[in-house]
């Protein structure tokens, strides 16, 4: 693990007294919209930032966002983390850090802005297709493996947006009244993770306010939490243009501001604090501590003096990066629905293939906002299952609705500082000539036997940043084409890909689903390989799909979604916690995700060793094909006196089983952190003297039960 040494730390110190205030000011703050001025005559570099979470962005000029190069910046598209989560592999997610981590090494970047662990509170936040889940611990612990294989390349991880950025809407200003328990429990446990498990170098402020207060500016997040409580000395930078105040944000523990508009010498962190020191309203040593931590992060990835000649170079765009992006991607995929038996569909049994929806033919790559890449190849669904399929199989392919192919222009970023709104064009002709046609296609398929695959769901006009959605339904009128395809063939399969839950109004007219993300660049080799067997299901929901928006706990308690205050006034009652402690029905529930086998758990006891809570069961493969469970621990906290979730997620694994195959599975969990809970009476974290022990495939399904206490 990369870490800031004390000898760091001193490098900082003695550096730092060399400069000039001039000096020092310039290194903490954009000279340029992704670097900061260097200090050629002492050889410190600037320090060159970079989005994001699924690949290194493509390079822009320094005073504007057009683009710099033609192909010399194109790269491995990664999987979002929605998909990572939900591989509920910690080594995938090393993997994908890793593989970003080499990446940005090899581009020259020294700070790459991910991975995003916000907490996906609602399903219509813009930005769900890059965090992770709505549960803290899945969160944390894919989110410190990211960090973890970033940061073994010289470059450091980014974790953001610290905290709480659950919404788009008004996202330079919205007020969020978030209590104490829902903070500590919710909203800051993956980023405690971060700081201390994956020793992340550097921490991104949110746009947001939380209880009255700019991220950028919160004594309490950036001071008495981040660093006091935390331990946290690297380097805090702000989103970009999230500085709103020169002497609010110098005085706490933000250390760099970056901004989207080329107006460097008047950013906050500019000449006006150049202007407040020679004033004596700040004084010299908070400058001075915000070079150090800058100047410390330098020197622990090797940007200074004699060490930059053995610094890492990465490497980019390579055949094992994709390689990495498959095997990814290959584990995310989930599985919800197979109740006739349709999938795997025989691959050598197969003559003839209809395949329906536009997403089957779009990349997804070219949109999303600071996610965007300039991918080296991205595989459609539609060339995925031609390519492996061959010359064997006749497939025809029609639209069935109309969707555009996105494709980011180069104005967004500065356009994103305001609320964006949907082109609400009417499209209504086209879409019905494509539904009919698609339809007509269906009716001579069914008749004679032949599968069915729609391939639909969101895309970069409705998963972005700067724009939340307003509705669960899926957009350009697809509802009707499934429900008017599922009465001709209730065996088609349905794929969709997406960032966020969506309504499925005829879910119980259909027998097959499947949930593909954005799953990066061999997004469709992966489903390919999925849909027809030569690769077995293991992806698991890492968030819940209600029946309907009402049902969300943001929404039927909070607010969300609102310009200028909501309320997060379900507290810790986010997701799964909500529906299973209110008996809820949902869609499909937190942790779900079929296989092409079936899995049976026995014996469990529960042991303690060396402050630890040892959680042991069997796990049995009891179908005909290898496959991997993903065994699920859930506590129900009991004796604090206060109320508490029916369930909540402490520990899980993967395992993969041959036909047949029996093994005793250990889940290790620190009896501290699994039993530790926010108390509102005592202002404080506890730790429980009892708790009910559960473990199954979902916390829907949940195979075995025990207490401790």
């Amino acid at each position: 693990m990369t870490m800031i040494s004390e000898a760091n730390k001193a490098k900082a110190r003695a550096l730092t007294a060399r400069l000039t205030l001039e000096e020092k000011i310039g290194m903490i703050h954009g000279a340029a919209l992704f670097h900061t001025a260097p200090v050629e005559r002492l050889g410190i570099p600037a320090m060159t930032f970079d989005d994001g979470p699924m690949g290194v962005r493509a390079d822009t000029r320094d005073a504007d966002w057009a683009p710099l190069h033609n192909t010399r910046d194109a790269v491995t598209y990664l999987p979002s983390g929605s998909a990572v989560a939900s591989t509920w592999n910690p080594a995938l997610a090393r993997l994908t850090g890793e593989t970003l981590g080499q990446e940005a090494r090899g581009r020259g970047k020294d700070v790459i802005l991910g991975p995003s662990i916000n907490i996906k509170r609602s399903p219509l936040c813009g930005r769900n297709f890059e965090y992770m889940s709505e549960d803290p611990l899945l969160t944390a612990v894919q989110g410190t493996a990211i960090i973890d294989g970033v940061q073994e390349s010289d470059v450091a991880a980014c974790p953001k947006h610290f905290a709480a950025n659950n919404q788009e809407t008004d996202r330079l200003d919205v007020n969020e009244s978030i209590g104490e328990r829902a903070l500590r429990e919710i909203y800051l446990p993956a980023f405690r993770a971060a700081v201390q498990q994956g020793g992340a170098l550097t921490v991104m402020g949110a746009y947001n306010l939380v209880n009255g207060t700019q991220c950028c500016e919160s004594e309490t997040l950036l001071d008495r939490i981040l660093r006091d409580e935390w331990g946290f000395d690297g380097l805090v930078v702000s989103d970009w243009s999230a500085v709103k105040n020169t002497e609010a944000s110098v005085k706490v523990g933000l250390d760099v501001e970056m901004g989207v508009t080329p107006n460097f010498d008047d950013y906050y962190f500019a000449r006006p604090l150049l202007e407040a020191v020679r004033d004596g309203r700040v004084s010299e040593a908070d400058v001075d501590r915000k070079v150090e931590h800058v100047l410390a992060v330098m020197d622990a990835l090797n940007m200074l003096g004699d060490a930059r000649a053995e610094r890492k170079a990465g490497s980019y765009a390579t055949l094992a990066h994709a390689q990495a992006a498959l095997d990814v991607a290959r584990e995310s995929i989930v599985l919800l629905k197979n109740s006739a038996g349709v999938l795997p569909l025989d691959e050598h049994g197969t003559k003839r293939l209809l395949i329906i929806g536009a997403n089957a033919d779009r990349i997804h790559s070219l949109g999303g906002g600071s996610a965007v890449i300039k991918a080296v190849h991205e595989i459609s669904p539609l060339l995925g299952i031609n390519g492996m399929l061959g010359g064997n199989v006749d497939i025809t392919y029609a639209e069935g609705y109309w969707a555009p192919q996105v494709n980011q222009d180069d104005t967004w970023q500065e356009d994103s500082l305001e609320n964006s709104e949907q082109d609400a064009t009417a499209e209504a002709e086209r879409t019905r000539r494509l539904r009919d046609e698609a339809l007509a296609l269906a009716r001579e398929f069914a008749a004679s036997g032949d599968p069915i695959i729609f391939i639909g769901g969101l895309n970069h006009d409705y998963d972005l940043e700067a724009r939340d959605r307003t509705t669960m339904d899926l957009p350009y009128e697809q509802d009707a084409l499934i429900d008017a395809l599922l009465d001709i063939d209730p065996n088609a399969v349905l794929v969709f890909v997406g960032g966020s839950p969506v309504a499925m109004p005829w879910e119980p007219k259909a027998s097959t689903i499947v949930w593909n993300w954005y799953n990066g660049m061999e997004s469709g080799t992966a489903l390919a390989e999925t849909l027809f067997g030569r690769v077995e299901p293991s992806g698991h929901l890492p968030e819940t799909f209600p029946m309907t928006l009402d049902d969300c706990p943001a929404h039927a308690i909070g607010t969300f979604g609102l310009e200028g205050h909501v309320d997060y006034t379900e507290g810790i009652y986010v997701g799964y916690r909500h529906y299973s402690t209110n008996d809820v029905p949902v869609r499909f529930c937190f942790g779900h995700g079929l296989t092409y086998t079936t899995f049976d758990y026995t014996d469990l006891r529960v042991r303690e060793a060396d402050g630890d809570l040892l959680v042991e069961f069997h796990v049995r493969n009891t179908g005909a094909r290898p496959g991997k469970a993903v065994p699920q621990v859930y506590l129900g906290l009991e004796g604090t006196g206060e109320d508490r979730p029916r369930y909540e997620l402490k520990g899980f694994t993967k395992v993969a089983l041959e036909p047949g195959e029996r093994r005793q599975v250990t889940v290790r969990m620190p009896r501290a952190d699994a039993l530790r809970y926010w108390s509102e009476r005592m202002h404080g974290f506890c730790v429980a003297p009892a708790a009910a022990i559960s473990v199954g495939e979902s916390v829907g399904d949940l195979r075995l039960h025990t207490h401790i206490g």
